[in-house]
């Protein structure tokens, strides 16, 4: 019976390094069930060139105590049997004869769990295993969730990809078996959610929504999932341009070609908003020549502290992102406090300052007079100031045409028929 301790002598190895043999591998590697894991090697021997030429062979086995014929996990000679556990799923990569001694693990399974050593066999003076440094692989349960991938941005109305995989798996390993969900997909065929790759053109009202990828191997139970929400951009839209005037609420929105007039020394306030993404970049300009912002940190704010005679004329809003612009016009038109106040009725208001146009807090709408809607049919403050003169002139007219009427009246009434006297003595 051999000694246990001469059965390392058998396998040309020892439980020291000999001189000139060199092994480098991680010593401990971790995967989970059924995914896919490249053990990194390189290996050294001592070898003379006068030695005859021989064969290099490397191997894999699973180490199980000292067995006197253990099958390898893997192996470049094609003479030696491998074991079917390992067989296709273990695999060398790279070549031996660069040192190479990598090892690919594909479709790992609970059972691959244990203790592996490397052996190398060149000709009759090179048959060295390498038992000093060891492979210890774990395999775990699956916990890895899949990825999605997208060409951003995602741009409504545009076809695009989505792609999704399982890190750690690879080619050659066992299937995966794939499907889809969200509220986008509803009108795609139900066989394309079957596939890794989806195609689909994402929709305005798609933003914000969730997509589902699930991924399982073939004949499994359980599936990992991941949900992304998509996030669509677009090009600007719904611009809006608010008046406001002293901190008072929104007067009136304008629209695109509108006519806004306002009393000269007024002042305002004009807000921009547009709805896009990514967020659009706002600009004023006025007659095509760029406004600065009143606030930097909000350029859409235009703000017209007291408005002048040479102020007027077309103001222009403009959003732009990389997708796209949108911008409304608008003329501005500065009428004089001596215009006096417009008669009611028909659209097209003038921003007053209180009733009299003095020094009011709140903003009035002035309308244009009837059959003018451009502009405004006023009346000037002397004009107004005069009527209350004219009035009481026509009251004391009408009160003495009244007083001479009367008058009249009773003088032919006592010279006619002699008062009530003589009209008595008549009858």
């Amino acid at each position: 019976m051999v000694p246990l301790l001469l059965l390392p002598l058998l396998w040309g190895g020892s439980l020291q390094e000999y001189p000139g043999y060199q092994l480098q591998l991680p010593e401990s590697v971790t995967v989970q069930e059924g995914l896919c894991v490249l053990v990194l090697c390189s290996f050294s021997y001592p070898w003379d060139r006068r030695n005859p030429p021989g064969e290099l062979y490397i191997y894999w086995f699973r180490d199980g105590g000292y067995q006197r014929y253990p099958m390898p996990v893997a192996t470049n000679n094609p003479e030696q049997q491998v074991d079917t556990e390992t067989q296709s799923r273990f695999r060398l990569l790279g070549d031996p004869r660069t040192n190479n001694c990598s090892l690919s693990i594909r479709d790992a399974r609970r059972s691959d769990t244990g203790i592996y050593f490397f052996r190398v066999e060149r000709g009759h003076y090179v048959n060295y295993s390498y038992r000093d440094k060891k492979l210890h692989l774990l395999v775990t349960d699956l916990t890895q969730k899949p990825d999605i991938h997208l060409l951003e941005p995602l741009e409504s109305g545009r076809p695009t990809k989505l792609t999704c995989s399982l890190p750690g798996s690879c080619e050659g390993g066992r299937p995966l078996m794939f499907s889809w969900e969200g509220t986008a997909l509803h009108s795609l065929d139900p066989k394309t959610l079957r596939s890794s790759v989806l195609t689909f053109t994402p929709r305005l009202q798609d933003r914000g929504t969730n997509f589902t990828c699930w991924v399982k191997h073939q004949g499994a139970q359980a599936a990992m999932e991941r949900t992304i929400q998509l996030n669509i951009s677009y090009a600007p839209q719904n611009l809006t341009i608010s008046i406001f005037s002293r901190n008072v609420t929104a007067l009136k929105t304008l629209k695109n070609g509108a006519s806004l007039p306002v009393l000269e020394g007024q002042s305002l306030r004009l807000v921009c908003v547009a709805d896009s993404n990514p967020p659009a970049t706002m600009s004023w300009s006025r007659e095509g020549k760029a406004l600065s912002p009143s606030q930097p940190s909000a350029p859409g704010v235009l703000e017209l502290p007291q408005v002048g005679a040479g102020d007027g004329g077309e103001f222009t809003c403009r959003a732009q992102n990389p997708l796209g612009s949108q911008h409304v016009s608008f003329s501005l038109s500065v009428q004089s406090e001596l215009q006096g106040r417009c008669w009611p009725g028909q659209p097209g208001p003038v921003f007053g300052r209180g009733r009299d146009w003095g020094l009011g807090t709140e903003l009035h709408p002035l309308s244009p007079s009837p059959g003018s809607p451009s502009s405004c049919s006023c009346v000037t403050e002397e004009q107004q100031g005069s009527w209350p003169l004219v009035l009481t002139l026509i009251r004391g007219a009408l009160m003495g045409a009244g007083f001479l009427l009367t008058y009249g009246l009773t003088w032919i009434y006592y010279t006619r028929c002699g008062g009530p006297q003589g009209a008595g003595l008549k009858a």
